[in-house]
């Protein structure tokens, strides 16, 4: 192929590519299968590796991200990004609407456009020649952070607009919008994170904004953002006289903007739309905290024009919160089973979202020291549906002088070795791999569900057997004699041998649980089961090399480097000795292949709690007669199960017209292989 020729090829190529990832990402309904589009992205990338001139700077090959950046250039923003005046209820409204009548001279009705208020990160991305030059956050208003290289990362970014011969084209354009996590691909991310002992984040927003401000764009590449859009800057001079004509003239170039924006005639018009909204919003995908509502018309919106601080032409409604307040009694410090130290509010019982909340987070000693917060201070505490409860914030009106400023301790309150901070960390942590409060929560993941699953170990008899000296390490759960157990508090002899059954039970998990169980930094249960799968023994993974490790599926550097130094460890080889003669399965056993996989490509979605089983023994009976287990649902899904409880993945679904599927049609499915 010579040069002309494919640069034709190329220039389709991209224009194809372009085409497909808006219809998968943007508009939520693929035309052609992944496969297809993997290989027209591949056919690209051979083509620019060929000739490397031809690659152009929205090519779709520029998504993935480049070498780590050394700092962020700052960024002095065209036009300031304001912040919106915030209210809570109906009179303030009432009255931001009299305003405007009054500015504008008018006592008609104002028409207004109401959205939803996407709870992310707000963005400016400028666009030259209709291709994205570059990308910054909003910062303090009139300068921000120069973020391009990670927002190239976002599949829902147009690296170009879609400017047809038509329309209006501008030489130079600026979008603002939200880059924010949706709930189902946060909650994937915590569950990754936990498996691999790494620290949760406290909810989609701030992930979003901790990942954005990543100086490696390859990690951002791996974190699923999204982008939603919702200004045109200078709409006016363009020739768009209304805002919903903006949103309409965004979507129709290829830009995400949300479905849910609709316009209202009269402030009762907004007001009706509030109260649609109030409880409608759980079920989106999405973190939202209240609606924004804008004057229709942009001449409009240039006469009532701004303060120092906001927009006389738009006001953000907040959604009430769901905290409550109450008294922070102590802070404790907790010794997590990877060694982190995160410091626990002890609160006064307070009933939020239906439970009575009496810890919460404090997240690290950096959170504490930002909210100022003291023993006997007055909080206030918001919990999430995937949230755990959290301290947001401090009243610091209601202090009497006698609240007690806390101070971080040197050393681990378990073990009384030093805490220490590693490299850039903002968790300390006890090195202490022998500290009895992460001895016990390494015992309680070895027993776990997804682990060893020993039925009747939970948390109290683990605290149990620790503290009278029956268990050190996970060995010594093998050792146990019903004789030992009886005389424990809350344990009679019927209970003792239906603990001793299931610890037998236990041994015959297969390597992948073991590995799993052992709790090994960074090895969570799909790193596991490819370890076991490619290496078949324990001997062969704890004598593998780095090279070997390096060859297996989703084993990159760092978890090589953390399995090697596990079992370099003497202690880690006495256990595994200890682990082997006691008679668990150090073998992964070979899987025959089913004859029949009845649900080969068809993808399942699952959603609350089912009765008859749990949800990782769901997803390994839907493998193995050859189905997919997907966390997110999108057109492409084939089915939801819905369990009790089930959550915004039900009402995705509905949106989707996926079919549902109860529990007992769920089981008929299996049972008879018949979709």
């Amino acid at each position: 192929m010579d040069r002309g020729e494919a640069e034709r090829r190329a220039a389709r190529l991209r224009e194809q590519i372009v085409h497909h990832a808006r219809r998968y990402y943007v508009d939520a309904d693929p035309e052609i299968s992944d496969a297809a589009y993997d290989r027209l992205v591949r056919e690209l990338e051979g083509l620019e590796a060929a000739f490397p001139d031809l690659v152009t700077p929205d090519s779709p090959t520029q998504r993935v991200g480049g070498e780590p950046l050394e700092r962020f250039e700052t960024v002095v923003h065209s036009t300031a990004m304001l912040s919106l005046q915030n209210t809570y209820d109906e009179s303030e409204l009432r009255e931001f609407d009299q305003r405007v009548q009054r500015f504008l001279g008018t006592t008609e009705p104002t028409d207004y456009v109401v959205e939803l208020k996407i709870d992310g990160v707000a963005i400016a991305l400028r666009y030259v020649g209709g291709v994205f030059v570059r990308g910054v956050t909003r910062g303090d208003g009139t300068r921000g952070d120069d973020v391009t290289a990670n927002l190239k990362t976002i599949r829902t970014v147009p690296l170009r607009a879609a400017m047809g011969p038509s329309a209006t084209s501008p030489s130079e354009l600026e979008v603002r919008g939200e880059v924010f996590f949706p709930r189902s691909a946060f909650q994937a991310l915590n569950e990754r994170r936990q498996e691999s002992g790494e620290k949760l984040f406290a909810n989609p927003r701030n992930a979003a904004a901790g990942t954005l401000k990543l100086l490696d764009p390859r990690i951002v590449a791996s974190r699923p953002l999204a982008l939603c859009c919702y200004a045109v800057v200078e709409a006016a001079e363009m020739g768009i006289e209304r805002h919903r004509d903006a949103l309409d003239w965004l979507r129709e170039r290829g830009f995400p903007v949300n479905p849910h924006a609709r316009a209202a005639h009269g402030i009762d018009g907004v007001l009706r739309q509030i109260a649609e909204w109030e409880e409608r919003r759980w079920g989106l995908d999405y973190e939202t905290d209240g609606l924004v509502i804008k004057v229709d018309r942009l001449d409009q919106q240039l006469r009532l024009g701004a303060t120092a601080k906001a927009p006389r032409w738009g006001i953000a409604y907040k959604f009430a919160t769901r905290e409550g307040i109450t008294q922070l009694l102590a802070i404790e410090v907790q010794v997590g089973r990877t060694g982190n130290a995160t410091p626990v509010a002890v609160l006064s019982p307070v009933e939020i979202l239906g439970t009575t909340v009496r810890r919460a987070t404090l997240h690290n000693a950096e959170e504490v020291r930002r909210l100022d917060v003291r023993i006997g201070d007055w909080v206030a505490v918001e919990k999430g549906g995937e949230v755990i409860p959290k301290v947001t914030r401090v009243l610091v009106d209601r202090r009497t002088g006698s609240e007690i400023p806390f101070v971080f301790p040197e050393r681990c309150p378990a073990c009384a070795e030093p805490l220490v901070r590693e490299g850039d960390e903002v968790a300390f942590r006890c090195l202490n791999e022998h500290c009895p409060a992460q001895r016990k929560r390494q015992i309680l993941h070895f027993v776990s569900r997804g682990a060893m699953e020993i039925e009747g170990l939970g948390e109290a008899k683990v605290d149990q057997l620790v503290d009278a000296g029956l268990v050190r390490d996970a060995a010594d759960i093998y050792a146990l004699e019903a004789g030992q157990l009886v005389p424990l508090e809350g344990m009679g002899e019927r209970s003792a041998a239906n603990l001793i059954l299931s610890i037998g039970e236990s041994r015959s998990r297969p390597l992948r649980r073991l590995l799993f169980a052992l709790g090994i930094r960074h090895v969570g249960a799909s790193v596991a089961k490819n370890l076991a799968s490619r290496l078949c023994t324990l001997d062969a993974v704890a004598n593998a090399s780095e090279e070997d490790l390096r060859g297996i599926p989703d084993v990159g550097a760092v978890v090589a480097e953390s399995v090697l130094r596990y079992f370099a460890r003497p202690a880690s080889r006495d256990l595994l000795e200890r682990l082997a003669r006691a008679g668990v399965q150090t073998v992964e056993p070979r899987e025959e292949t089913p004859a029949r996989r009845p649900l080969e490509g068809r993808t399942f979605v699952l959603t609350g709690t089912l009765e008859s089983m749990t949800r990782p023994q769901a997803t390994a009976r839907i493998e193995s007669l050859g189905g997919k287990v997907s966390g997110s649902v999108s057109r492409k899904t084939d089915y939801v199960v819905a369990g009790s409880e089930a959550g915004s993945k039900l009402e995705r679904a509905r949106e989707f017209g996926v079919p549902i599927l109860d529990e007992k049609e769920f089981v008929a499915i299996l049972e008879t292989g018949q979709a």
